[in-house]
């Protein structure tokens, strides 16, 4: 049976050839056009990206390997006693675009287990910060720790670098982080909130499962880590993680400089911090009007035109791209529903209940493109019915899942040879000049 790297090569030699004739015979066909909000507005909707990984669709969502979530969670093979897949299962999918068999899986399960070991020199980065670091500069300094052992800086550097062979050594650093990376952030998690008390890793459990165990979670919890991981893996590449890491990573910076950048541009309130404002609003939103009374629809309504009146927002509602509701957040909506306990839970009700409201409130309000929930919306209520309610950590489960579609996409950035990004910027006063004249004149 071929190893999955083995797979992933002939998958890369077969690809090749197509980006090649692209960029040889059709290099100059136009595929868009730029406007001025859009350069001032942070480049939104403009094609200049290429990933085969996923794909978000503003109607649809979010698509693995063509792969919508339900139909992606129905093809993988499922852990043990589970509903879920493995992530081990996630990742052969992500790189390969083939549903794994199960013993494909379990030899990546194998190989994770010989990757995983973190040496400790990690652990003295980590314990030399102050305890009251945020928890994501935790993640971003274990990650530029583990740089000095990168075999794709140790290739480059060896003399006998060669493009068409460099995805390999890309290839087992990012590996070696997706299989480091849950571990980092189980002894982080320890670190800070359980005094340094820290559990040792099962080797019969597979990475969600172990993560869970290594947090001290129930077993129940096993397929939370599970789903949370692979629904935050990837978003296409637009997004700030995703794009941090790819553009960071086509300067030929290891992959543990480019998922480092990639993180610290998760930590912003308005990419990964998200989730843990929308629960902080959520609570509070809770504790003033429905402390101790059912959520109704009237009484939501209520508040949360009283919230928009007084001219704040309803966090975790809109989204960049979706127009419709992010089919992430109806995952774990389900899990929740199919979860007995975790369905009755006063917060879980309340956030049901908003998102039954809400939409026809912002609607109405008229000043949101989207008036319909994103995965923010119920992600960090799940985490807290679990115990986990120290939500400055959620981003760092965010981080853990995101590894996954980073380190899949810059592999096959190196196996395709992608240049390194470099737009051309514009000054005002052309923009000015350009806006006067009705657009600017192509030569």
């Amino acid at each position: 049976m071929a190893t999955l790297k083995e797979t992933l090569k002939q998958k890369i030699e077969e690809f090749r050839p197509r980006t090649t004739k692209l960029t040889k015979e059709f290099g100059k066909v136009i595929i868009d056009q730029v406007t001025i909000d859009q350069a001032i507005g942070g480049a939104r909707d403009i094609r200049s990206l290429v990933t085969d990984i996923s794909y978000l669709d503003p109607q649809e969502g979010i698509r693995f390997r063509g792969k919508t979530i339900p139909e992606t969670f129905e093809a993988l093979p499922k852990a043990p006693k589970s509903k879920y897949p493995t992530v081990e299962s996630f990742w052969y999918f992500l790189l390969t675009g083939e549903v794994p068999t199960q013993a494909q899986v379990d030899g990546v399960v194998a190989e994770w287990k010989t990757r995983q070991v973190v040496p400790s020199y990690v652990w003295d980065a980590l314990r030399a910060l102050p305890r009251d670091s945020h928890p994501m500069v935790m993640l971003s300094v274990a990650m530029l720790a583990l740089q000095k052992d990168s075999k794709f800086a140790a290739f480059y550097n060896s003399g006998k670098f060669n493009k068409m062979t460099a995805w390999e050594s890309v290839y087992e650093d990012a590996s070696d982080i997706v299989a480091r990376i849950p571990i980092i952030a189980a002894f982080i998690y320890n670190l800070k909130y359980k005094g340094d008390k820290q559990i040792a890793i099962d080797p019969k459990l597979d990475m969600g499962a172990n993560f869970a165990h290594m947090i001290g979670q129930s077993e129940e919890y096993k397929d939370v880590a599970r789903m949370y991981f692979i629904l935050h893996s990837d978003h296409e590449s637009g997004n700030v993680s995703a794009h941090t890491t790819h553009l960071v990573h086509s300067a030929l910076s290891d992959p543990y400089y480019a998922y480092s950048a990639g993180l610290n541009g998760l930590a912003g309130p308005l990419h990964g911090l998200a989730n843990q404002e929308v629960l902080d609003w959520t609570i509070k939103f809770q504790e003033k009007y429905c402390k101790n009374v059912e959520p109704t629809k009237e009484l939501i309504t209520k508040a949360l035109w009283d919230t928009l009146n007084a001219g704040q927002v309803v966090p975790g509602y809109g989204h960049a791209v979706l127009r419709k509701t992010d089919p992430r957040y109806m995952s774990q909506r389900e899990f929740c529903l199919n979860t007995p306990g975790l369905k009755d839970d006063k917060l879980f009700k309340l956030v049901s209940m908003i998102f039954e409201v809400a939409p026809v409130v912002l609607t109405e309000h008229g000043k949101t493109k989207n008036p319909w929930p994103n995965v923010d919306a119920q992600s960090g209520v799940i985490q807290w019915y679990y115990g986990l309610k120290e939500w400055d950590f959620y981003t760092v489960l965010f981080g853990v899942g995101r590894a996954l579609g980073c380190m899949a996409n810059i592999t096959w950035d190196r196996g395709l040879g992608y240049a390194i990004e470099r737009p051309k910027s514009v000054t005002t006063a052309m923009l000015e000049k350009w806006a006067a004249e009705g657009g600017r004149k192509l030569s």
